[in-house]
């Protein structure tokens, strides 16, 4: 059995400039006393009604996966219409996918492992199969290939997530499709509720990357739901903004990125520890003038005290957990 550590997943939308802090204080004009004060009473809220939250012991001691299903265990050495075929989910095989689920896998957790039932390369194939490139332009060599029906539905009737988003109309569109040419039964390192978690996946070759494109062979029937905190808004968050996702968590450095608007300045980070979870946020200073109605993905890298080892990651703003989607 092959074993990958996951190292890019998919990245989403628009990027921003950079900030900094080292975790133990707000830094930059926009970090003053009060923003400090409320963003720490805000932590100490959310904590709280994380621990309470129903279905916690659960997401505790099953498979709750924090990170997308597929990802590359390497780098893919991508050329411009590889990568737009890979985020677009444009594959092609001859190959006779095996139809029939293996036996149980096991989900080995830092604390302990997990059997759990899998799903067949067929199955897994159909979930990165997001249908064919629109027809490639008279003047290029490449075959034309037929446009995907815009009435289908995807193989498993789910909507799409993450890397398996089809590209839009209004992107430029290529012909590059990628070919699976062998299919393993392997293993990727993935984020988890438990920590990294190394977990069955399908590794699919193709003759156009240099890495496998994984897929999470484990079913999603035993996808523990994520805890849903009752945290209200006693205070104040005016000023605080909403983190969208993490997108990386490597030993004591987290990085994520804070929805802002157009017009935000004085972008701060905030973070706090406790021994389950890890609290943050950001704040921005808001002009108060007329601006565009855009949302821009502003990503941020705080250094904790403690390595994040097993615990959870939570936004301030929403309570909620945050899931990783690492960008390339």
């Amino acid at each position: 059995m092959r074993r990958f550590t996951a190292l890019l997943g998919v990245p989403l939308i628009l990027i921003a400039a950079c900030a900094r802090t080292d975790g133990s204080a707000p830094g930059g004009p926009g970090g003053s006393a009060d923003r400090w004060a409320a963003f720490q009473q805000r932590a100490d809220e959310v904590a709280d009604a994380w621990r309470s939250a129903a279905g916690r012991p659960a997401w505790l001691a099953g498979y709750a996966p924090l990170q997308s299903p597929t990802v590359l265990p390497g780098d893919p050495g991508f050329t411009p219409d590889t990568e737009q075929a890979f985020r677009a989910g444009w594959y092609e095989t001859q190959l006779e996918l095996p139809t029939g689920a293996p036996a149980d896998g096991t989900v080995s957790f830092p604390d302990g492992t997990l059997a759990v039932p899998l799903i067949s390369a067929a199955d897994a194939y159909a979930t990165i199969r997001q249908g064919d490139p629109p027809q490639c332009p008279p003047d290029q060599s490449t075959p034309a290939r037929p446009g995907p029906d815009p009435t289908a539905t995807s193989p498993t009737g789910a909507a799409s997530d993450g890397p398996d988003d089809s590209v839009g109309s209004g992107q430029l569109a290529g012909c590059q499709v990628l070919t699976v040419t062998a299919v393993t039964l392997g293993s990727v390192d993935l984020l988890t509720s438990r920590g990294t978690a190394q977990v069955p996946a399908w590794l699919f070759e193709t003759s156009e990357l240099d890495t496998p494109v994984a897929r999470v062979a484990v079913a999603d029937s035993v996808n523990i739901a994520t805890p849903s905190p009752d945290v209200g808004q006693a205070t104040d968050l005016t000023d605080f903004v909403v983190v969208q996702d993490l997108i990386s968590a490597d030993d004591v450095d987290l990085g994520y990125r804070l929805g802002v608007g157009a017009c935000d300045s004085d972008i701060t980070p905030f973070v706090q520890e406790y021994a389950d979870a890890v609290v943050v946020s950001g704040s921005v200073v808001r002009t108060g003038e007329a601006c565009t109605d855009q949302l821009l993905l502003h990503p941020v890298t705080v250094t904790l005290d403690e390595p994040i080892g097993d615990r959870t990651v939570l936004d301030a703003v929403t309570g909620q957990p945050l899931r990783l989607v690492p960008v390339g």
